[in-house]
């Protein structure tokens, strides 16, 4: 198996920037992602890897921003990999990014300890602004994935589930597919129309109401119970 690939030392901050680390094992996608992320000024990539192995040892020594994880490596399983990391740490914001628009693995990903969910078919612009809302704590689910999943759990009835929730006002609910959608406060504020201090107190709200201690378990439990 080759060498991560170190390209700081021991996890340093390096001028404000946002220090990620990068996971894929074919190296000319793990290469053309790098250039998409160091073409930016607001990031620094730090390590990159092509293994579970490899990402475990690379998160424990850059503690990074963001981890970009691709889910089929060689030696583990992106999904294993993610519950793996969050035993030991619970900041650094995971980011999947694979070819798999399975909805099962939408959820399994979300439940596992993941902040995002995005294809690899993404556009170059796109993914720079993804990277930087996941890092600033939004969940982001590509829409074609997420709107799916949303499909399937709600074909599958579970009202009981949703009749718990039916305190939600519309409102709240339309906020919290927002939620889903990974957009941020600000995001959704300019989107309705409203106040960031509105926009915050409906995000408050949800979390209470849904029994959840942040936004990314407000997705998870929006999608697992066809809350929308």
């Amino acid at each position: 198996m080759s060498k991560a690939i170190q390209r700081e030392s021991d996890g340093k901050q390096s001028d404000g920037k946002l220090r990620l680390v990068l996971v894929e094992d074919y190296k000319l996608i793990r290469i053309g992602i790098r250039m998409v992320l160091d073409a930016d000024n607001a990031f620094q990539v730090v390590g990159e890897g092509e293994s579970g192995e490899q990402a475990l040892a690379l998160v424990k020594q850059h503690q990074p921003d963001l981890l970009l994880l691709d889910l089929g490596l060689p030696d583990m399983d992106g999904l294993q990999l993610t519950r793996e990391i969050r035993k030991f740490n619970q900041t650094t914001k995971i980011l999947i990014l694979t070819s798999h628009e399975t909805e099962d693995s939408v959820i399994m990903a979300l439940a596992a300890g993941a902040n995002g969910y995005c294809l690899k078919d993404i556009v170059s612009e796109r993914l720079v602004e993804v990277v930087k809302s996941v890092c600033e704590g939004a969940l982001w689910l590509d829409p074609r994935v997420a709107s799916r999943a949303l499909q399937v759990f709600a074909q599958g009835g579970n009202k009981r589930a949703l009749t718990r929730h039916l305190a939600l006002t519309d409102r709240e609910r339309e906020v919290l597919r927002f939620i889903v959608e990974g957009m941020s406060n600000s995001q959704i504020a300019k989107a309705l129309d409203i106040s960031l201090h509105t926009s915050k107190a409906h995000v408050c709200s949800i979390l209470q109401k849904l029994s959840v201690q942040d936004r990314m378990q407000a997705a998870v439990k929006a999608v697992q119970h066809a809350l929308l």
